[in-house]
Formats: C-alpha cells, structure tokens, sequence
C-alpha cells in the first residue's frame, strides 16, 4: 500500500474521475449453464430486505464519494427486472437523497424477455429508468433451448417491442459461436435484430468459463475458432451497413445512444458498487483502491449490518496501473487522448514507453503520439496487445 500513495502523493490525482453508481441485484429465475456471474436461482426474492440492505450499504460508503456527483446507475444481475417497479423506485429514491445524482443521469436496467411485461416496463420508465438492457442472446429457439434460456423466440420479439415503445434508448444483448451455430444463423439473429431498429447492440462470443457447466461438466461442441472468427466479421459488417457505430469491442450504437455507464468504465472512470459481490473502483488524491462485497446475498445482507460487509480492499500500485488502464480504454475501437493516462492514473505516460513501443512495432497500436488508439489488428488480437501492458 506505501508504494502506491507514495508514487501518486508526488503529483496525485488532479480531477477526480467521473463517477457511477453500480447495483447488483442477483437473483434470476434460472442458472444460465453458460453464466460465471455472482446471480442466484430463487423462488422467492426477499426483495424488501435485499433493498434495505442496498440503501444501508450506500449510506456506508457515502465517505468515499463524499462531495462527488453521481452520472450514471446501472442495475445487473441476475435478472434485475424480477424485482418489483415500486422496488426499484424505492432503491433510486434512496439513491436521490443519499447521493448528488445528475439530473440527466443515465440510469440502467437489465431484463430478460421472460420476466417482462408491459406494466412492469412502464413502471420502470416511471421510477426513473431510462433505458433498458435485454438479454436476447439469440431469436432462434433451438439456440435459446441449447444455451438454457427461460424465454423463448416469441418473448424475445414481445420483450424488444415492449422496449422500443417505453424507452428512447434500449440495447439488445446477443451471442454468436453458439453450440452448431452456423453463419447464416448468426447472421439471422442480427438481421432479426435490425427489425426492431435497436439504437445500441451488444454482439458477445460465447465462452466456456471453467466454474459452469459448460465449461466443465457439460461443454457444448461450438464453431471452431474460424468460423467464430468469419460471424463476427460477417456481423460487424452487416451492422456497420446499418448504420452503427463499433465503438467497443463488442458494442454497436446509433450516434447518441452509447452507454454513457459503459463509457465510464472503459475510460477508466470511477464506480461505486453496491450489492452482493458488486466490485468498485474509487481514485482518492493519493491512491486508487478496488473493493468487492461479500458474494452470497444471505451473507451480504447480514454482514452489511454488522458493517462487514466489504470483503476486499485493494490499493493499485505503480505497477498495477498501466495494465488496469490499458485493459479498459483499449477495447474503445477510437481509444482515447494519451494525455489521459496522467489524468486518470496519476502516473507519467513515459512509465509504458517500452510497451508502447512494443505494441506499435508489433502493428498492434497506431503510431499517434497523441492518442492510445488499437489497429485492427490490436482490436482483434486484444489479449496480445493488453499482455504487453502487464507488469513484470
């Protein structure tokens, strides 16, 4: 820890970074066989506890944000559209009073198509969301069958009408390289998609995470890494001709409809998360500490009475910054001003010279000392490019 308030105590942060606000939420209906996230099956929702324990934990952490506004909510899960509308005004009404909260903050919710109706989308709407995230994941129902899904086909394309009539702004999560996928079938989704005049998309290859049964007990046989490879040229093709933007590596948004809430954490800006397992990121003068609360919600909810329930703390030093900055802003196909690195990290960009230069002979990052911008190939091969970021 001396390391790190040492190095930023010589110049230290500036201007603290935007701020966001992240809400777990982690019941769902059904495990997805596919899904590493901290989200829980459960009959029941003990929703009026779970939000009490919600509005504890803020009013905790108000220390660490203290004076700050607050530019974007975004409730994830699980399935955070299982709770109530009058839950979730509950839950932003606290957020309201605790927290400066923009009066033009984008505020996000993520739902899955079978878990919606078009009351429950106009409370939302009423409580304050303004936009909402649908776990599509594909409109072909031998594909939802094999990926586990509790909607199906017809509940996608009610789910998406619902949205476009309650929301300005909706997004549409979908997956490629499913289990016997074949291109035109990736290619379906999209153009199925594209009928309903999404103004963002999410395009996700799926991965086999080694803790589900997927990745370990049950692996589905998928496209081979060439042909995963052609769908998600064949899809940023086609909706680039639709008059998207591709503007992160699995993001696509007609212009004005980016997630501000996404953009923060890209741009290395800063998020309080609350919730069970919810991670947080928060730049001090002299330091930038990462939390995590306790997983299991049963346990969260009583640890947050007892005050114990941040379960990690950990300060970023020297060494840690260049990748954890690098790991953000390089999926943004425009990257960024190099001049944010300092702004952000606290930290000279002379520190990455070396592995700047490395990225750049190797064609990985375009040679513009003004900005931290990946090639096509950096985009493509990500993974090698942010490798040469990590410390020694």
């Amino acid at each position: 820890m001396a390391e790190s308030v040492i190095h930023l105590a010589n110049g230290g942060l500036k201007v603290s970074p935007p701020l966001s606000l992240y809400i777990h939420l982690p019941w769902c209906v059904k495990k997805c066989p596919y899904c590493d996230f901290n989200s829980h099956a459960a009959p029941t929702l003990p929703e009026a506890a779970y939000i009490d324990a919600l509005l504890l934990d803020l009013e905790r952490a108000l220390p660490d944000i203290w004076g700050r506004r607050v530019h974007t909510v975004f409730f994830g899960g699980g399935t955070p559209s299982l709770f109530s509308a009058d839950g979730i005004d509950r839950i932003l009404t606290g957020v309201r009073t605790l927290t400066q909260l923009m009066p033009n903050a984008e505020i996000t919710l993520e739902a899955n198509p079978g878990t919606v109706e078009a009351a429950k989308f106009s409370g939302f709407r009423a409580a304050g969301v303004t936009r909402v995230s649908l776990g599509i994941q594909s409109f072909n129902p031998r594909h939802l069958k094999a990926l586990g899904r509790i909607h199906d086909d017809a509940e996608a394309r009610r789910a998406t009408e619902l949205a476009a009539t309650h929301f300005d702004t909706f997004n549409l999560d979908l997956m490629y390289a499913l289990p016997d996928q074949t291109l035109d079938e990736a290619l379906a989704d999209i153009d199925c998609a594209l009928t309903f005049q999404p103004p963002h998309l999410s395009a996700y290859h799926l991965t086999l995470e080694p803790n589900t049964p997927f990745g370990h007990t049950a692996p589905p046989r998928l496209p081979d890494d060439d042909l995963a490879a052609d769908m998600q040229q064949a899809i940023d093709t086609r909706l680039r001709d639709a008059g998207m933007q591709h503007y992160e590596t699995s993001a696509y948004a007609r212009p004005g409809h980016a997630s501000r809430h996404n953009l923060n954490y890209w741009q290395f800006g800063d998020y309080l998360g609350i919730g069970a397992g919810a991670h947080s990121k928060l730049s001090f003068h002299d330091r930038i500490v990462r939390q995590m609360r306790v997983k299991h919600p049963q346990q969260y909810m009583d640890a947050v009475q007892a005050d114990a329930h941040v379960a990690d703390v950990r300060v970023l030093t020297r060494a840690d910054l260049p990748f954890e900055f690098m790991m953000n802003v390089l999926r943004l196909t425009e990257g960024v001003p190099a001049a944010l690195f300092e702004e952000r990290t606290g930290l000279p960009l002379i520190v990455c010279t070396a592995a700047l230069e490395r990225a750049r002979a190797q064609g990985l990052l375009e040679r513009d000392a003004t900005r931290l911008r990946p090639t096509l190939p950096g985009q493509r091969f990500l993974n090698d490019l942010l490798a040469l970021f990590l410390p020694d």
